[in-house]
């Protein structure tokens, strides 16, 4: 299955959620940036509000986007162990690069601040969406931080995804909804035709028009 972009995803993701539409205890959080222009569709067909979620990849000595671990702005983390003692990376590494995506964290969150509605999670359903899950840190992370803030019930739901890490990620949150899920997994843009770079700028646009509705 290839997606068109980010907005076809979501429009399809969204068909697979319907038993949540109009559920008043729900609310749809995109993942920073990628994942709310795919939430957004998804909050327009369930009738919920939209949030945003930021994480941050703590990416591998040289290669940025194999995930090491993911952090939020409030610089709680989650690393891979595993793969952190198969690559050899030292503890000087992980804490010099948490603190400096920890820091890109509070920054985007800061960037956002007036047009991201402040939302209180405690008690609800929380769907959080992203463009696609590989290594899964940055969900794992997601769904750690919504869960300390006392989100009632965790849905991921995405486009695309690994299915190993999927399997992991059902034994973590109440329910995973994937439309696609390929045994072979390279990256999660080769699922779609159009997979450009989110900006910051677009975010702000989503929520702006959004809120407007």
């Amino acid at each position: 299955m290839i997606y068109r972009d980010r907005t076809d995803a979501g429009k399809q993701l969204a068909s697979k959620l319907l038993s949540y539409k109009d559920d008043p205890s729900c609310i749809v959080m995109g993942l920073a940036r990628g994942g709310v222009v795919v939430a957004v569709e998804v909050a327009k067909v369930l009738h919920c509000p939209l949030n945003v979620i930021v994480i941050r990849k703590i990416g591998a000595p040289g290669r940025e986007e194999l995930a090491l671990g993911a952090i939020t702005d409030e610089g709680k983390a989650v690393y891979n162990d595993s793969l952190i003692s198969i690559l050899g990376v030292s503890s000087e590494f992980l804490e010099k690069e948490s603190a400096r995506q920890k820091q890109l964290a509070k920054d985007r969150m800061a960037y956002y601040q007036g047009v991201v509605p402040v939302c209180d999670i405690k008690g609800k359903t929380i769907l959080l969406v992203d463009d696609g899950i590989a290594t899964g840190a940055s969900m794992r992370m997601a769904a750690l931080s919504v869960r300390e803030k006392g989100a009632r019930k965790i849905v991921v739901a995405v486009p695309v995804g690994s299915s190993d890490t999927l399997k992991k990620l059902e034994k973590e949150v109440e329910e995973v909804v994937c439309p696609h899920a390929p045994h072979f997994f390279d990256a999660v843009g080769s699922f779609y035709q159009i997979f450009d770079q989110v900006s910051d700028e677009e975010i702000i646009r989503i929520f702006s028009t959004f809120s407007a509705r």
